[in-house]
């Protein structure tokens, strides 16, 4: 029985998802990226778990989309089967409840980059380089390279790594706000754990209305997190109480505004 591709693990109120394809620099393919969207499935599903760490195996965060994967596509599979469906994982990872801590811990290159941009936070090792280096492929980022990424990073500094083949060690990275920390090489785990630590004594149902929150206001989520909210809001209410009993007591509502 192989090995499993991506890995979730839950301690307390801390979940781990790791990529597991080391001598691959923990490059995407088809198979990886199911793998990830099972892990994301099974950890929003973890109810005591309220932060989640995103890490990679061995030297390497991920080294973006396997070229062995994507090269030999038609134009119609590359376009669904590659990169609709990975927007459709990273836009899941994107959407976690939980906030999420991108460990840094090597080199985070296009796919993997825009892999890191999914996630709340970023902590990268001092010696980790950051680049988009599509275009000297003849491709484009096609993960939201050139939507997310600018929405979280700014729009320049995108153009320095993916149209002027720029690619910034971690120091730099963290002057532009690309990642959140930086600290020494081999530590970049245990000081996400104390961090997501710090997170998961908050309130866990006020730091995921707030990370929503902040998601509708940079355009990552849409109107229909708004009605998450509302409704979320009304179930606490006794509207909602009064409204149902009535309903199964077949006569008019009540309603107090409490």
């Amino acid at each position: 029985m192989s090995e499993p591709l991506v890995t979730f693990e839950a301690d307390g109120a801390i979940g781990t998802i790791t990529l597991r394809r080391a001598g691959k620099f923990n490059a995407l393919d088809i198979p990886m990226l199911r793998a990830l969207e099972n892990a994301l499935r099974e950890a929003e599903d973890a109810d005591d778990v309220r932060v989640i760490l995103l890490c990679g195996e061995g030297k390497g965060f991920c080294a973006g989309g396997d070229i062995e994967a994507w090269s030999g596509m038609s134009a119609a599979d590359f376009q669904v089967k590659w990169v609709r469906y990975g927007h459709r994982v990273f836009d899941r990872l994107a959407r976690l409840r939980q906030p999420t801590i991108a460990v840094l811990s090597g080199h985070a290159l296009g796919g993997g980059l825009e892999l890191a941009a999914a996630c709340d936070l970023r902590i990268a090792e001092t010696q980790v380089k950051l680049g988009f280096p599509e275009t000297s492929l003849g491709v484009v980022p096609g993960w939201s390279g050139t939507q997310r990424a600018v929405r979280r990073f700014g729009a320049q500094a995108v153009r320095r790594m993916a149209i002027g083949g720029e690619v910034f060690t971690a120091a730099q990275a963290l002057s532009l706000g690309i990642v959140d920390r930086v600290v020494d090489t081999g530590t970049a785990r245990n000081e996400a754990k104390e961090w997501a630590g710090k997170i998961a004594r908050r309130g866990p149902l006020a730091t995921e209305a707030t990370k929503l929150m902040i998601a509708i206001a940079e355009g990552e989520e849409t109107a229909s997190s708004t009605e998450t909210l509302a409704s979320g809001f009304i179930a606490l209410t006794g509207d909602l109480k009064t409204g149902v009993d009535a309903f199964r007591r077949k006569n008019d509502p009540d309603f107090s505004r409490t």
